[in-house]
């Protein structure tokens, strides 16, 4: 399988401090990758340098072959990001923000109006549409942010706790949209819900003090006797993995 997201040697200082260190993996097309750590152990940096919002010290990273640091507005064409937080321009009403995230994407009439419909027709957000962002909920915020990294149909998906906030009801719905698109696509889900590395994912790389500490599916762990719940918890209490 062709790798869509490729991740080589990645490395990040902070002066003397190592937050990402020498990490390197790949994703191909039909895989969905969860990727945990504890608190402070360099999952969203990867993420960030990944989405070519901070510069590597060291390393490459690819997306689609395009380097996202010498090719970044290729690179960002076949990406859809949702960033920690899911920072939005809270004054807009949620399609007026699609609209704008749609057209710096390079869309305009027709083309726009499918796909900010479609986005919200998927994300559930039709009955919200014209209510300003700042005045949602935090489950709708985070579904306004899925909505604008699915607009222009990418190929990668790099989804930062796209479920933090949500319902039950939603959670479900959410991860249920991701198994549908799949198939078509790359996916990196940063998440601290280990249900949901059972639920959507095909393989799973627990990052801990900067470094890839284990990547295998969720099944090949749990047949070795190692859940991911025992691996999690001997790198949040500090034993040995």
């Amino acid at each position: 399988m062709t790798a869509l997201i490729e991740i080589d040697r990645l490395t990040k200082r902070f002066g003397s401090f190592t937050a990402v260190d020498d990490v390197s993996f790949s994703v191909a097309r039909g895989e969905v990758v969860g990727f945990l750590g504890p608190n402070g152990a360099g999952k969203s940096t990867t993420m960030r340098m990944l989405a070519g919002f901070m510069a590597p010290s060291a390393g490459t990273a690819r997306i689609c072959g395009a380097d996202v640091v010498d090719e970044p507005v290729k690179a960002k064409r076949a990406l859809g990001f949702l960033p920690e937080g899911a920072p939005t321009y809270p004054e807009m009403s949620v399609a007026g923000f699609l609209g704008f995230a749609g057209r710096i994407r390079g869309f305009r009439g027709a083309e726009l109006s499918r796909r900010v419909g479609r986005a919200m027709e998927r994300t559930q957000l039709d009955g919200v549409r014209l209510q300003p962002i700042e005045t949602l909920s935090k489950g709708f915020k985070r579904r306004v942010g899925l909505a604008q990294a699915l607009l222009h149909e990418p190929p990668v998906l790099v989804l930062d706790e796209p479920t933090d906030g949500l319902d039950p009801n939603q959670k479900h719905e959410v991860r249920t949209l991701i198994r549908e698109m799949a198939p078509d696509k790359a996916i990196i889900i940063s998440t601290h819900i280990l249900e949901e590395v059972g639920a959507v994912c095909t393989r799973a790389i627990i990052i801990a003090r900067g470094r890839v500490v284990v990547d295998a599916p969720p099944s090949v762990l749990e047949q070795s006797g190692r859940s991911l719940e025992d691996v999690f918890r001997s790198l949040t209490t500090g034993e040995a993995a």
